[in-house]
């Protein structure tokens, strides 16, 4: 029951982005595409709501609530780049692969994209391999 609100605003988030067809593959598919310009202004809009938030998150000094601070490379203090470039890599090729963003995976298979169910299941797979690796992993 605790999670009842959190599922009814994450149900009705997606419902407003399949409405608002941010979630269309073949929006994403156009934006990845010959035409990028179509994209640029929402593109934007993005890196400056990340951008305006972690400003927030580092004047807040907000931390986890097991009292880590939160915000790139406050784990431990050293500028962890090549974590960024491997994680960055990845993400990159598995949009490319597959040409949907991860977020709206679940949103478009309730919007009718049954496909993406394979996408999701690959997710989970390599967020299970890199549990089962962390421990041999240099972080």
């Amino acid at each position: 029951m605790k999670l009842l609100p959190y599922a009814a605003l994450g149900g009705a988030f997606g419902f407003l982005l399949v409405e608002a067809e941010v979630v269309s593959w073949f929006r994403i598919r156009r934006c990845s595409g010959s035409k990028p310009s179509t994209c640029t202004g929402s593109s934007a809009r993005r890196f400056v709501t990340a951008a305006m938030s972690l400003l927030v998150i580092k004047r807040l000094r907000l931390r986890s609530p097991d009292g880590q601070p939160l915000g790139p490379g406050a784990e431990d203090g050293r500028a962890p780049a090549c974590r960024y470039l491997a994680g960055g890599s990845m993400f990159g090729l598995g949009w490319a692969l597959d040409r949907s963003l991860p977020g709206p995976l679940v949103a478009l298979v309730g919007a009718g994209v049954p496909v993406m169910v394979v996408t999701i299941l690959s997710a989970l797979a390599g967020t299970w391999t890199y549990g089962r690796l962390r421990p041999r992993l240099p972080h």
